[in-house]
């Protein structure tokens, strides 16, 4: 029996009352995506309908999923908000904190010596206020919500921008910072800004080499890595209806790389084949009852232009498979083209790893069809030529995959079999050799290959591909190697081809597990003690931030102007700094270390207006701090790609950082910003970025007048005295500008929890 089923049989008692009065209320037929909105509405109803991109809107939840690194910021605020239990089911996933090295055997054992302080603070708070809790290698947070919890037609939000993943079941799972999913989890509305809707019309199907990867990858080409900010995606057509659950779930996965809110399919048969597989067939049942509302009503299919903002058409019989990258996941290169563009923009040809897993590829179907290129080089005799890592997804992956003989292919191939976590994904890979920063070449199934991302090397150059395109270009050690069109020479001297990948859907013998690695949480959780020693070096108790105290911001200095990129990467690196996302005074002195800076083009290196030395980002902001100097950084678009760590904005807000002006805002950053009670604005003239200088002091003469749909004025006085006037605008709604003046959202919450 599935987790959570009385409350998903009560979503779907209500669905067709809600869908109803929204198809009545809009006057039109539906997109899935609008079906699930309207029917999470907070107060259950609405009297008018909501205008996409404009309007904020108040909804309900039905669950929330937490990643270790995230959820100890997440729950040390949730301690804080007065409430015994959490409102909704919540689950805690320790996936994070595991390091990639030896194997698995020996680093989870590592990480579980090395984080135990992390590890049993995190049990005792999901026991104490009522949370699932699954233990250090029991799978990735989004593989693992795939399995058990996710659900059609649902809403879900996630302390990890990668919760989007629960869309390959037809989901609206959204990824927020841990200050949104304190609201939630302390039983008030998540606010979220009404998105708009892309249409993806997948045609044909996928044939070959080509995989459900490639249909992604050939998005974040078209849309970029900002294309889909305040937008759901919705895949459709009979491209998505042939296609498995969990392929799509890897589509969704990745429209967090586009900037998409969230990404989804209608419900259909491959959905219900793997609800069943993974024991759920109450769920499947369930569903199945009320299936004509979780999909879009068949108007929209037929004419999408009439039902979508922007819609985009894939023929799936002629998608090639692709190579994205490096630095950036938007950077599609069809493998067909790699040689000719790698020796263009002189990236190293010579692959030295393959990496295959994440959240977004480690699924049993991923590393089936893998596993089948793998046995082809074992018996072809091909010696490979890169190194191989798998991450499987989940214990439940792991312990099926090698049940049925997929690992011993791959190590067949020396391939180190990692734990059931993220790794190399999220920068806690300890790759030999990465400290000399050679310029290299690796290949992986990853969401992300932001510079330094995977191995700490600024030189590695990131490519992004499926499993099995992963596995075949591995195998042949080169970047333009092309597996439909070229050979290789084996041990004997003979030329062979590689044939194209196969798969299994889902284990022919069914899904099977000794221990699934999940811990309920005590019925009554009020003698639970939780811990936090003042000495800990890794978790610190919370200090309220202080309220605004009233008045026009001024003598601001600028921190640092960041030319280009400036991802959450930037701002709070993960890979070692991990260990410190429960304190934040320590992980404080990674902040914006990362980010370029646009008067020398360097990293970490920024002149202190005090004493005109040049100093770190952070010991300058704490010299800031010290002297009760509040100061602004400035940035280019797309500001907060990437992850949705509050960090990123926890770190600038501890440090006295008051003002975050840029381009664009990435949408979980900007919302990051403020539920932690700062002005995240926007130029009204980008061309203005142009104007901030060096020793720039910013007074903001307006802030008194506050106001939603009031842009703000900033006088920027320069060292010579001179001063130009910026206007700059921003999206505060009246309930946001309250989180501002009492100084975080969470302020907020507790004031009102307390009345």
């Amino acid at each position: 029996m599935a987790f959570d089923i009385d409350m998903i049989k009560a979503v779907y008692a209500r669905l067709e009352d809600r869908v109803t009065a929204a198809r009545k209320l809009t006057g039109k037929p539906l997109t899935a995506s609008e079906k699930i909105l309207y029917t999470h509405l907070w107060d259950g109803k609405t009297d008018k309908p909501y205008t996409r991109g404009a309007d904020y809107v108040d909804f309900a939840p039905d669950r929330i999923a937490c990643q270790d690194a995230t959820a100890q910021m997440a729950l040390l605020q949730f301690m804080q908000a007065g409430k015994s239990k959490v409102a909704v089911p919540t689950t805690v996933h320790c996936d994070h904190l595991i390091q990639a090295k030896s194997g698995a055997e020996v680093d989870l054992k590592s990480a579980n010596t090395t984080s135990a302080e992390v590890f049993n603070f995190l049990e005792s708070v999901s026991d104490k206020y009522g949370i699932g809790f699954w233990k250090p290698g029991a799978g990735i947070i989004h593989q693992v919500v795939l399995e058990n919890y996710a659900f059609p037609g649902g809403m879900m939000i996630g302390t990890d921008s990668h919760t989007v993943n629960a869309g390959g079941l037809g989901m609206l799972a959204i990824g927020v910072g841990g200050a949104d999913a304190v609201d939630v989890m302390a039983d008030m509305p998540w606010e979220l800004k009404f998105p708009k809707l892309i249409g993806v019309k997948l045609t044909g199907k996928l044939n070959g080499w080509t995989a459900p990867k490639d249909v992604i990858l050939k998005v974040a080409g078209i849309l970029t890595v900002k294309g889909g900010t305040g937008a759901i995606i919705e895949y459709f057509g009979e491209g998505a209806e042939a296609m498995s659950c969990t392929g799509k779930g890897t589509i969704c996965n990745m429209g967090a790389e586009v900037g998409a809110t969230t990404s989804t399919f209608g419900y259909d048969d491959s959905m219900e084949r793997y609800l069943r597989s993974t024991g759920r067939d109450d769920v499947a049942d369930a569903a199945n009852a009320v299936k004509e509302h979780l999909t879009a009503d068949a108007e929209v299919y037929a004419n999408p232009e009439q039902y979508f903002d922007q819609v985009i058409e894939i023929d799936l019989d002629t998608l090639s498979p692709h190579l994205n990258g490096p630095f950036t996941p938007d950077l599609a290169t069809p493998v067909a083209e790699m040689s000719k563009v790698a020796k263009e923009n002189d990236w190293p040809l010579q692959v030295e790893w393959g990496l295959i897993g994440s959240c977004t590829n480690s699924s049993y179907e991923d590393l089936s069809r893998a596993a089948s290129i793998a046995k082809q080089a074992v018996d072809k005799n091909l010696v490979t030529k890169a190194e191989f890592g798998i991450n499987p997804g989940s214990e439940q992956v792991r312990y099926t995959a090698e049940r049925d003989g997929l690992l011993s292919v791959f190590e067949d191939l020396n391939a180190k079999i990692f734990t059931n976590a993220c790794g190399p994904c999220i920068g806690q890979w300890a790759r030999e050799g990465a400290e000399k920063q050679e310029k290299n070449s690796i290949v992986h199934s990853f969401n992300r290959n932001f510079s330094k991302r995977a191995d700490g090397n600024p030189n590695t150059h990131a490519f992004v591909a499926s499993p099995e395109m992963v596995a075949a270009v591995a195998i042949a050690g080169r970047l333009d190697f092309d597996p439909v069109n070229d050979t290789l020479i084996n041990q004997n001297g003979e030329e062979v081809k590689l044939d194209p990948p196969t798969g299994l859907e889902l284990p022919p013998k069914g899904f099977d597990v000794e221990d699934n690695g999940y811990l309920a949480p005590s019925e009554d959780g009020s003698s639970v003690e939780v811990v936090v020693k003042d000495s800990s070096e890794r978790l610190q108790l919370l200090t309220p931030f202080q309220p605004w105290n009233g008045e026009n911001l001024t003598g601001a200095k600028l921190l640092i102007k960041a030319h280009g990129k400036c991802t959450t990467d930037h701002i709070s690196m993960a890979g070692p700094w991990l260990r410190f996302r429960g304190h934040l005074d320590n992980i404080s002195n990674n902040c914006l270390i990362g980010a370029v800076n646009a008067f020398n083009q360097k990293t970490n290196f920024v002149k202190n207006q005090l004493n005109g030395e040049y100093g770190g980002v952070p010991d300058t902001q704490r010299e800031y701090k010290a002297a009760g100097i509040e100061t602004v950084v400035v940035g280019d678009h797309n500001y907060g790609e990437g992850s949705s760590r509050e960090h990123a904005a926890m770190e600038p807000r501890f440090l006295g950082v008051k003002v975050v002006l840029v381009k664009s805002f990435a949408r979980i950053h900007e919302t990051n910003l403020k539920k932690q009670g700062m002005l995240g604005i926007t130029f009204n003239n980008e061309a203005d970025y142009d104007l901030i200088q060096e020793d720039d002091t910013f007074n903001f003469v307006d802030l008194k007048e506050f106001a939603p749909g009031k842009p703000l004025t900033i006088e920027v006085v320069h060292a010579d005295g001179s001063k130009d006037i910026i206007i700059a605008n921003h999206t505060y709604n009246a309930q946001q500008i309250e989180w501002f003046k009492e100084g975080s959202a969470l302020n907020l919450i507790k004031k009102q929890n307390a009345a």
